[in-house]
């Protein structure tokens, strides 16, 4: 039942050999990739417009695209340097790869744990907007906001679990979509507004605002720091160049080209439609909601073909950390930061350990801050703007070090790129501190030391398995004494049939009775010797009735016994029952001794089981 049920869900296995299909075209890999770079365009005007209406009031409009200039420069900064990225590091990482190769493991590990942090509130903060913009559309949902969200990670999961084939058209279409209505959108409001002549009516909130304050550089860099979530996928495609067809690295440089002139029409649009406009942040309706309002009004056809397509596009942000969590973790699992587990491939040839991961981070984080998008902001771009900073650092430092080619020109490339990243990087960290900042300022070094312990437990583990070059030396040339010790609680079929099996491994038997009862332990001392065995029966006294704590007392006095290269094999007899609800009727003691006996190095278990019909 189960292997149908995930067959239809998920789609049936895939060999190992069709990897090369499930990869990215550049028509496919533009939506998938990308759909967090556009899709934060839909709010990040809004975040600046939260930083500057309480202040400017109708003077907001001013500076707005000012900011938004130097925001879609940044941009072009970064997708110059992430060129050089792509063509330097083809099997992906990012920052990660960069930061460790040329500054070193620690700076590597920041980097993968900002990126990983950036890549689990995208998902939360994506779903969340998408509920928002649900609730925009349809305002009875609005208590809803958080079970709306986890709805659209399970989908996003299931849908990334069916492998990157069928996630690139399941998620890549609604992303065309988007940008499409995006531009009618954009198109639409220009035209009523500077060729016919349309004025719209100031909105309510500004009326009462008239005189303004003067216009403070921090209040910019704070209005600036907020619509750097504009900026976040841009990392994505040099992440995820492994995932491209051949060329790779061809296709992923025409991906992040399109990338930045999608981003640079729909913000910058945007932007510009807010102004002209007036679009006031509101808890109960978003500025995309309050544009597509005015342009088309609120009864209309395209205002909800506008809410429904910006509600798909926020989901779809969160498919871009769903596509390079997962390779990002594959290669902290190689390198031994993260659980082996996560270097696998599923069934369907996806990191599916890491989606499953991915889904269950995101869903806390949503339903911690109540669905809450804005709550989720401040906490978003800090971590992904370190990251870009060390890696246009790392960059930089190899132009310096190798010295190949045009090393001059692209070294001042990356040194700018790491320069203006750093910059923005401290903004945001000081406008966004105390509003949430500062607790993914605590995450990244707290998640860089676990992965540090994890590393240090697979070398400590690597070193004690190692063989040596003498290997041979570890290879008995004689046969040492067996010792074999069988636990028995009563003289049953399940015992006789681990008895006989213990027979078959030759050497001295010992059968081991706690007694906490002598009725009981006379009965089995009588069924015992009808049995017509020589084997040894040892019975201890257990006054305190701590029967599994005697026993491995036992063991462990047995252990102290052996000599060099001797073990103790202990022989398990244990009940197997169909049914499950059956267990809770037993006691199921071999379990719990067995796994008390897998901790002691010289002791082999053997369980035997005998089970029992239904």
């Amino acid at each position: 039942m189960y292997k149908k049920i995930k067959s239809v869900l998920i789609g049936n296995a895939l060999k190992s050999t069709d990897s090369e299909s499930e990869k990215f075209s550049v028509l496919w890999g533009l939506p998938i990739l990308s759909s967090d770079a556009i899709s934060s365009v839909s709010y990040a005007c809004e975040e600046i417009l939260i930083v500057l209406i309480p202040v400017l009031g109708l003077a907001s409009y001013k500076p707005l695209m000012g900011i938004a200039a130097a925001i879609v420069a940044l941009l072009l900064i970064l997708v110059f340097s992430y060129r050089q990225t792509i063509d330097s590091y083809p099997n992906g990482g990012g920052s990660y790869s960069v930061a460790s190769d040329n500054l070193g493991h620690t700076a590597g590990l920041v980097a993968a744990s900002s990126l990983s942090i950036g890549y689990v509130l995208t998902v939360a903060v994506s779903t969340c907007a998408g509920a928002a913009a649900i609730t925009s559309a349809f305002p009875s949902l609005l208590p809803y906001k958080a079970p709306i969200a986890f709805v659209l990670i399970a989908f996003l999961t299931l849908g990334n679990l069916r492998g990157i084939r069928d996630s690139s058209i399941l998620f890549g279409v609604p992303t065309y979509i988007f940008m499409a209505v995006m531009a009618v959108m954009i198109v639409t409001g220009i035209v009523k507004y500077l060729v016919l002549g349309y004025v719209p009516e100031p909105a309510v909130a500004l009326e009462m605002r008239q005189s303004t304050r003067d216009i403070s550089m921090f209040l910019i860099l704070k209005a600036f720091s907020s619509g750097c979530t504009a900026l976040t996928g841009v990392e994505a495609v040099s992440n995820g160049v492994p995932n491209f067809e051949k060329p790779t690295q061809k296709n992923a440089k025409h991906v992040l080209a399109l990338v930045a002139v999608t981003v640079f029409i729909i913000f910058s649009g945007v932007c510009l439609l807010a102004s002209l406009y007036q679009a006031v942040p509101k808890e109960d309706i978003t500025v995309i909601a309050q544009i597509a309002a005015k342009i088309f009004g609120y009864d209309s056809v395209m205002f909800y073909v506008v809410q429904v397509a910006t509600a798909v596009i926020l989901v779809m942000a969160a498919n871009t950390s769903f596509a390079d969590f997962p390779q990002l973790l594959s290669l902290l699992a190689q390198d031994g930061y993260a659980a082996r587990r996560f270097a696998s491939r599923g069934a369907r040839l996806s990191y599916s350990n890491g989606i499953i991961l991915l889904f269950g981070l995101a869903s806390i984080l949503v339903f911690l801050f109540h669905g809450e998008t804005h709550a989720l902001m401040p906490l978003y771009a800090v971590g992904v703007f370190l990251a870009f900073t060390l890696s246009q650092t790392g960059m930089f430092r190899k132009w310096l070090k190798s010295r190949e080619g045009r090393w001059m020109h692209k070294a001042f490339i990356n040194g700018f790129g790491a320069l203006v990243t750093a910059v923005t990087c401290v903004i945001i960290g000081v406008n966004k501190f105390a509003e949430g900042a500062w607790l993914v300022l605590i995450c990244i070094p707290l998640l860089t030391l676990f992965m540090t312990l994890v590393k240090r437990h697979y070398n400590r583990v690597s070193a004690d398995l190692s063989i040596p070059k003498s290997g041979s030396l570890l290879i008995l040339k004689e046969q040492p004494e067996k010792h074999i010790l069988l636990p028995i609680e009563s003289v049953n079929k399940s015992f006789v049939k681990a008895f006989n099996y213990a027979l078959t491994l030759g050497g001295s038997i010992e059968v081991y009775h706690v007694s906490t009862d002598p009725a009981v332990t006379e009965k089995l001392k009588k069924q015992f010797a009808a049995l017509g065995t020589d084997a040894q029966l040892v019975i201890e006294e257990a006054p305190y009735r701590n029967v599994n704590e005697t026993l491995l007392n036992h063991v462990d006095q047995r252990m102290n016994e052996l000599k060099k290269h001797e073990m103790l094999t202990v022989v398990l007899p244990q009940f197997v029952i169909r049914r499950r609800w059956h267990y809770l009727l037993h006691n199921q003691t071999s379990l719990l001794l067995r796994s008390s006996l897998i901790k002691r190095r010289n002791v082999a278990i053997i369980s035997i089981p005998y089970i029992i019909p239904d």
